[in-house]
């Protein structure tokens, strides 16, 4: 990251020809009228909040009232904000892509017949209710290290700049994911329900019970998925979780107990059909363990044997190795000497930005050659 900052009324200028000439992401920094345009310009704008006004507060997208919290700024907050952002647009390609493909599978498993296997009311509310405040809680409290560890361990901030949790890879693999728990859900809910008694009364499941199984095993699925992404618990995440997971359950037996005019197929749906099952119960554990095993073993191997920095100062601070182990202490505080490495995507996007650069300058001299300067 490119940081300007001046006091002269020409640098938004030369904030555009690093922008343009290096590709950089720029950061610009000022305390005054004179400076909106800089602030304006670069990719970041901080305004300091002093004696010449609040102008540049006002432009700015961050304030500070003294230039010396800049530090925490970038290196706290500025890691803090880049995973919980890259983490949360993760979980939602992966909770999106574990439900819509559920509903692509059933349409081809009948034949394309048009009907869905979800009551519309379920949809509605699976992204507005039932998975929504656990999200937040991801990227409002998510903290991987606490702020004096950020401040102690810079490294921990060339996470951003490598984008080592936000490249395609990553995309990618939250995206297999969401594949692979699409079709647990549906493939291990049709072997267990199709065409055999799951009451001891020997009911079998009609589309509605099959479509209300699965949609149990997705919120359960999703949800649990998401505790395992977090690195830092308060009573709050814990409450959103267990608050969402008890939502579905209180809205299926509220909604089945509504006259049949409103609830139609799940009228008394968990009352009478569902929760006197045990097979029901033992379906939606099984199959929400069979979708985050496979998560839950990859961290797990990550972390054994092919650890990132945060890994290991987690490890160092919350096993108290930095007490017994001042090899591994200082070898990591050492890392943030090293010079920092652009992933594959920040090269792409600093390439396209520089050629954008160069045609821009082609076309306004040729514009300059034929007499029709811009």
């Amino acid at each position: 990251m490119s940081i300007v900052t001046t006091d002269t009324f020409s640098w938004y200028q030369v904030t555009r020809l690093v922008k343009q000439g290096t590709g950089r992401v720029t950061l610009g920094i000022g305390d005054g009228a004179n400076d909106v345009g800089m602030i304006q310009e670069a990719d970041i704008g901080v305004g300091i909040s002093g004696v010449e006004g609040m102008q540049a507060v006002m432009a700015s997208d961050f304030s500070v009232s003294q230039f010396r919290f800049l530090e925490r700024l970038l290196v706290v907050h500025g890691h803090w904000c880049y995973k919980r952002i890259a983490q949360m647009v993760c979980y939602f390609f992966y909770k999106n892509i574990a439900f819509g493909l559920t509903l692509f599978y059933f349409e081809a498993f009948t034949g394309f017949s048009g009907q869905s296997v979800y009551d519309d009311l379920y949809m509605i509310l699976f992204n507005v209710v039932l998975t929504s405040m656990p999200v937040i809680s991801l990227g409002v409290f998510e903290q991987d290290v606490s702020s004096d560890v950020c401040l102690e361990f810079p490294t921990l901030y060339q996470q951003g700049p490598r984008n080592l949790f936000f490249d395609w890879y990553r995309i990618l693999g939250w995206m297999g994911n969401g594949l692979y728990s699409s079709i647990v859900i549906f493939v291990l809910n049709v072997i267990i329900f199709y065409d055999q008694a799951f009451r001891a009364e020997g009911q079998t499941t009609d589309m509605a019970i099959l479509g209300t199984i699965m949609f149990t095993c997705i919120i359960c699925a999703v949800n649990f998925q998401i505790s395992l992404i977090m690195s830092h618990y308060t009573w709050i995440q814990h409450f959103l979780i267990w608050l969402s997971v008890l939502t579905w359950f209180l809205f299926l037996f509220v909604y089945g107990m509504l006259s049949p005019t409103y609830s139609k197929n799940v009228f008394q749906i968990l009352t009478e059909a569902l929760a006197p099952a045990p097979v029901y119960w033992t379906a939606t554990l099984l199959v929400t363990i069979a979708c985050t095993l496979p998560y839950l073993a990859h961290i797990s191997l990550q972390r054994c044997f092919q650890p990132m920095d945060h890994h290991i100062i987690q490890e160092i601070k919350y096993l108290k190795k930095d007490e017994k182990d001042k090899v591994m202490w200082k070898r990591e505080k050492t890392k943030a000497r090293e010079k920092t490495k652009f992933g594959f995507t920040a090269r792409v996007d600093a390439y396209i930005r520089s050629l954008r650069g160069r045609l821009h300058k082609k076309t306004h001299s040729l514009k300059s050659k034929d007499g029709n300067p811009s």
